[in-house]
Protein backbone atom coordinates (compact mmCIF):
# COMPACT_ATOMS: atom_id res chain seq x y z
CA UNK A 1 0.00 0.00 0.00
CA UNK A 2 0.98 3.18 -0.68
CA UNK A 3 1.97 6.24 1.83
CA UNK A 4 -1.49 8.15 3.19
CA UNK A 5 -0.07 11.51 2.76
CA UNK A 6 -2.25 13.71 0.75
CA UNK A 7 -4.85 11.35 -0.15
CA UNK A 8 -8.43 11.60 -0.64
CA UNK A 9 -10.87 9.07 -0.27
CA UNK A 10 -14.58 9.94 -0.11
CA UNK A 11 -17.41 7.57 1.24
CA UNK A 12 -21.28 8.76 0.49
CA UNK A 13 -23.97 6.63 1.93
CA UNK A 14 -26.65 6.46 -1.20
CA UNK A 15 -29.19 3.87 1.03
CA UNK A 16 -28.59 2.42 4.51
CA UNK A 17 -32.19 0.16 4.22
CA UNK A 18 -32.33 -3.70 5.02
CA UNK A 19 -34.95 -5.53 2.88
CA UNK A 20 -36.90 -2.47 1.75
CA UNK A 21 -36.03 1.02 2.13
CA UNK A 22 -38.03 3.23 4.97
CA UNK A 23 -39.61 6.71 4.63
CA UNK A 24 -37.05 8.51 3.61
CA UNK A 25 -34.08 6.03 3.04
CA UNK A 26 -33.01 3.90 0.53
CA UNK A 27 -31.54 0.30 0.86
CA UNK A 28 -27.81 -0.55 0.27
CA UNK A 29 -25.13 1.35 -1.68
CA UNK A 30 -21.96 3.22 -1.55
CA UNK A 31 -20.14 5.98 -3.86
CA UNK A 32 -16.28 5.51 -3.08
CA UNK A 33 -14.87 8.87 -4.90
CA UNK A 34 -10.93 9.30 -5.11
CA UNK A 35 -9.22 11.84 -7.71
CA UNK A 36 -10.93 11.15 -11.03
CA UNK A 37 -12.37 8.00 -10.68
CA UNK A 38 -15.56 6.73 -8.94
CA UNK A 39 -17.08 3.30 -7.71
CA UNK A 40 -19.96 2.39 -6.45
CA UNK A 41 -20.89 -0.72 -3.78
CA UNK A 42 -24.36 -1.78 -4.47
CA UNK A 43 -27.12 -0.11 -5.96
CA UNK A 44 -30.53 -1.45 -3.86
CA UNK A 45 -34.31 -0.01 -4.09
CA UNK A 46 -34.00 4.16 -4.19
CA UNK A 47 -30.31 4.44 -4.30
CA UNK A 48 -30.25 5.24 -8.15
CA UNK A 49 -31.82 8.87 -7.31
CA UNK A 50 -29.68 9.70 -4.60
CA UNK A 51 -26.44 8.63 -6.83
CA UNK A 52 -27.57 10.84 -9.64
CA UNK A 53 -27.75 13.83 -6.89
CA UNK A 54 -23.31 13.12 -7.07
CA UNK A 55 -22.98 12.31 -10.26
CA UNK A 56 -24.06 11.99 -13.75
CA UNK A 57 -24.54 8.28 -15.22
CA UNK A 58 -21.70 8.51 -17.51
CA UNK A 59 -19.59 9.35 -14.12
CA UNK A 60 -19.80 5.60 -12.60
CA UNK A 61 -16.31 4.06 -13.35
CA UNK A 62 -17.73 0.84 -11.86
CA UNK A 63 -20.14 -0.87 -9.76
CA UNK A 64 -19.31 -4.08 -7.33
CA UNK A 65 -22.46 -6.03 -6.55
CA UNK A 66 -22.51 -8.05 -3.22
CA UNK A 67 -24.70 -10.40 -4.14
CA UNK A 68 -28.02 -10.72 -6.15
CA UNK A 69 -31.00 -9.60 -3.81
CA UNK A 70 -33.09 -6.79 -4.62
CA UNK A 71 -31.96 -4.49 -1.89
CA UNK A 72 -28.60 -4.52 -2.91
CA UNK A 73 -28.86 -4.61 -7.10
CA UNK A 74 -32.04 -3.50 -8.35
CA UNK A 75 -31.23 -0.02 -8.94
CA UNK A 76 -28.01 -1.45 -11.26
CA UNK A 77 -30.79 -2.34 -13.89
CA UNK A 78 -32.02 1.93 -13.52
CA UNK A 79 -28.24 3.01 -14.25
CA UNK A 80 -27.98 0.29 -17.23
CA UNK A 81 -30.89 2.18 -18.98
CA UNK A 82 -29.38 5.38 -17.92
CA UNK A 83 -26.46 4.93 -19.67
CA UNK A 84 -27.60 2.87 -22.66
CA UNK A 85 -31.01 3.59 -23.79
CA UNK A 86 -30.04 7.76 -24.81
CA UNK A 87 -29.38 8.22 -28.30
CA UNK A 88 -26.01 8.38 -28.79
CA UNK A 89 -25.77 5.65 -25.29
CA UNK A 90 -22.71 5.67 -23.20
CA UNK A 91 -19.95 3.29 -23.20
CA UNK A 92 -21.37 -0.32 -21.81
CA UNK A 93 -21.22 -0.20 -17.65
CA UNK A 94 -18.59 -1.58 -16.11
CA UNK A 95 -20.49 -4.32 -13.51
CA UNK A 96 -18.01 -6.82 -11.07
CA UNK A 97 -20.22 -8.78 -9.69
CA UNK A 98 -21.49 -12.79 -9.07
CA UNK A 99 -22.80 -14.32 -12.64
CA UNK A 100 -26.54 -14.10 -10.33
CA UNK A 101 -26.50 -10.62 -10.12
CA UNK A 102 -26.59 -10.63 -13.79
CA UNK A 103 -29.24 -13.33 -14.42
CA UNK A 104 -31.56 -11.82 -11.67
CA UNK A 105 -31.47 -8.39 -13.21
CA UNK A 106 -31.79 -9.61 -16.98
CA UNK A 107 -34.82 -11.24 -16.16
CA UNK A 108 -36.25 -7.96 -15.38
CA UNK A 109 -36.51 -6.57 -19.37
CA UNK A 110 -38.38 -9.61 -20.85
CA UNK A 111 -37.24 -12.44 -23.30
CA UNK A 112 -34.66 -10.19 -25.01
CA UNK A 113 -33.33 -8.72 -21.36
CA UNK A 114 -30.31 -10.62 -20.87
CA UNK A 115 -28.99 -10.35 -24.42
CA UNK A 116 -29.89 -6.21 -23.91
CA UNK A 117 -28.02 -6.15 -20.17
CA UNK A 118 -25.14 -8.00 -21.72
CA UNK A 119 -24.40 -5.26 -24.21
CA UNK A 120 -24.89 -2.45 -22.27
CA UNK A 121 -22.67 -3.51 -19.57
CA UNK A 122 -19.16 -4.56 -19.37
CA UNK A 123 -19.53 -7.92 -17.14
CA UNK A 124 -16.63 -9.08 -15.09
CA UNK A 125 -17.56 -11.58 -13.01
CA UNK A 126 -16.20 -12.48 -9.29
CA UNK A 127 -16.37 -14.74 -7.16
CA UNK A 128 -14.62 -15.65 -3.16
CA UNK A 129 -11.12 -14.76 -3.52
CA UNK A 130 -11.51 -12.20 -6.93
CA UNK A 131 -9.68 -9.51 -7.06
CA UNK A 132 -10.30 -5.86 -9.72
CA UNK A 133 -8.37 -2.84 -10.33
CA UNK A 134 -10.43 0.36 -11.48
CA UNK A 135 -8.27 2.93 -11.36
CA UNK A 136 -6.64 3.66 -8.01
CA UNK A 137 -9.17 1.11 -6.49
CA UNK A 138 -8.08 -2.56 -6.06
CA UNK A 139 -10.66 -4.60 -4.78
CA UNK A 140 -10.51 -7.90 -2.90
CA UNK A 141 -14.10 -10.09 -2.92
CA UNK A 142 -14.43 -12.75 0.02
CA UNK A 143 -17.16 -14.81 0.26
CA UNK A 144 -19.49 -14.37 3.01
CA UNK A 145 -22.14 -16.80 4.28
CA UNK A 146 -26.20 -15.26 3.47
CA UNK A 147 -29.81 -16.90 1.91
CA UNK A 148 -27.89 -16.79 -1.61
CA UNK A 149 -23.85 -16.22 -2.54
CA UNK A 150 -22.69 -13.30 -1.09
CA UNK A 151 -19.41 -11.19 -1.41
CA UNK A 152 -17.65 -9.00 0.86
CA UNK A 153 -15.19 -6.89 -0.33
CA UNK A 154 -12.19 -5.47 0.76
CA UNK A 155 -11.07 -2.27 -1.23
CA UNK A 156 -7.47 -0.80 -1.14
CA UNK A 157 -7.45 3.31 -2.35
CA UNK A 158 -4.87 5.81 -1.98
CA UNK A 159 -3.14 3.36 1.20
CA UNK A 160 -6.84 3.86 3.13
CA UNK A 161 -8.77 -0.02 3.42
CA UNK A 162 -12.49 0.64 3.11
CA UNK A 163 -14.06 -3.62 4.19
CA UNK A 164 -17.94 -3.89 3.52
CA UNK A 165 -19.55 -6.60 4.65
CA UNK A 166 -22.73 -6.77 2.09
CA UNK A 167 -25.07 -9.51 4.25
CA UNK A 168 -23.55 -12.04 6.17
CA UNK A 169 -24.07 -14.39 8.84
CA UNK A 170 -21.43 -14.79 11.75
CA UNK A 171 -18.33 -15.93 10.51
CA UNK A 172 -14.81 -15.46 11.13
CA UNK A 173 -14.19 -14.24 7.64
CA UNK A 174 -16.10 -11.20 8.71
CA UNK A 175 -13.10 -10.03 11.38
CA UNK A 176 -10.82 -10.88 8.42
CA UNK A 177 -12.33 -9.11 6.01
CA UNK A 178 -12.23 -5.88 8.05
CA UNK A 179 -8.31 -6.46 9.30
CA UNK A 180 -6.52 -2.86 10.61
CA UNK A 181 -9.44 -1.30 8.04
CA UNK A 182 -9.68 2.23 8.50
CA UNK A 183 -13.36 2.70 7.39
CA UNK A 184 -15.16 -1.10 8.23
CA UNK A 185 -19.26 -0.75 6.53
CA UNK A 186 -20.78 -3.66 8.54
CA UNK A 187 -24.22 -4.72 8.48
CA UNK A 188 -26.11 -4.81 11.80
CA UNK A 189 -29.86 -6.11 10.88
CA UNK A 190 -30.46 -7.17 14.44
CA UNK A 191 -31.36 -5.81 17.80
CA UNK A 192 -30.74 -7.72 21.08
CA UNK A 193 -29.85 -11.38 21.56
CA UNK A 194 -29.45 -13.66 18.23
CA UNK A 195 -32.00 -14.94 16.30
CA UNK A 196 -32.76 -18.53 17.36
CA UNK A 197 -31.49 -20.12 14.15
CA UNK A 198 -28.72 -22.93 13.65
CA UNK A 199 -28.09 -21.46 9.98
CA UNK A 200 -28.17 -17.42 10.50
CA UNK A 201 -27.26 -15.50 7.80
CA UNK A 202 -27.47 -11.59 9.15
CA UNK A 203 -25.51 -10.21 12.00
CA UNK A 204 -26.61 -8.22 15.61
CA UNK A 205 -25.57 -5.12 15.94
CA UNK A 206 -24.01 -6.11 18.97
CA UNK A 207 -21.85 -8.94 16.73
CA UNK A 208 -21.12 -6.19 14.39
CA UNK A 209 -18.53 -4.10 16.95
CA UNK A 210 -17.26 -7.36 18.63
CA UNK A 211 -16.02 -8.05 14.83
CA UNK A 212 -14.78 -4.51 14.57
CA UNK A 213 -13.26 -4.63 17.75
CA UNK A 214 -11.60 -8.15 17.18
CA UNK A 215 -10.19 -6.94 13.50
CA UNK A 216 -8.83 -2.99 15.01
CA UNK A 217 -10.67 -0.98 12.79
CA UNK A 218 -10.32 2.76 12.80
CA UNK A 219 -13.75 3.56 12.45
CA UNK A 220 -17.28 1.76 12.02
CA UNK A 221 -20.49 2.11 10.08
CA UNK A 222 -23.06 0.51 10.97
CA UNK A 223 -25.60 0.11 8.29
CA UNK A 224 -28.61 -2.69 6.67
CA UNK A 225 -30.59 -1.48 9.57
CA UNK A 226 -34.22 -3.04 9.59
CA UNK A 227 -36.45 -0.69 8.36
CA UNK A 228 -38.19 1.59 11.12
CA UNK A 229 -35.84 0.01 13.84
CA UNK A 230 -34.92 2.85 16.44
CA UNK A 231 -31.09 3.19 15.14
CA UNK A 232 -29.90 4.30 18.64
CA UNK A 233 -30.66 0.97 19.83
CA UNK A 234 -28.20 -0.63 17.49
CA UNK A 235 -25.68 1.64 18.18
CA UNK A 236 -25.42 1.06 21.72
CA UNK A 237 -25.50 -2.39 21.26
CA UNK A 238 -22.35 -1.95 19.08
CA UNK A 239 -20.73 0.13 21.74
CA UNK A 240 -20.49 -1.71 24.07
CA UNK A 241 -17.94 -4.18 22.22
CA UNK A 242 -16.44 -1.75 20.05
CA UNK A 243 -15.28 1.63 21.70
CA UNK A 244 -13.77 3.40 19.11
CA UNK A 245 -16.03 5.49 16.67
CA UNK A 246 -19.32 4.17 15.47
CA UNK A 247 -20.52 6.24 12.23
CA UNK A 248 -24.52 6.92 11.38
CA UNK A 249 -24.73 5.58 8.21
CA UNK A 250 -27.38 8.24 7.20
CA UNK A 251 -28.28 8.69 4.15
CA UNK A 252 -25.88 11.21 2.52
CA UNK A 253 -23.56 11.27 5.05
CA UNK A 254 -20.32 11.78 3.56
CA UNK A 255 -16.80 10.40 5.01
CA UNK A 256 -13.57 11.44 3.63
CA UNK A 257 -10.72 9.85 4.55
CA UNK A 258 -7.45 11.83 4.62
Amino acid sequence: MRDKEGAVVDLTVLGSSGAWPSKGRACSGYLLESKATRIVLDLGFGTLPRLLEYCSPGAVDAVFVTHAHADHCVDLFGLYRARSLPKPSLPPLPVYALPEVMSRLGSLDGPEGPARLTQGCDFHPLGPDSTAEVGPFQVRAVGLPHFVPNLGFRVEVEGFVIAYTGDTGPTPLVAELARDADLFVCEATHQGPPPEDPERFLLTATEAGRYAREAGVSRLMLTHFWPDDDRTVSYGEAAREFKGKILDANEGLGVTLA
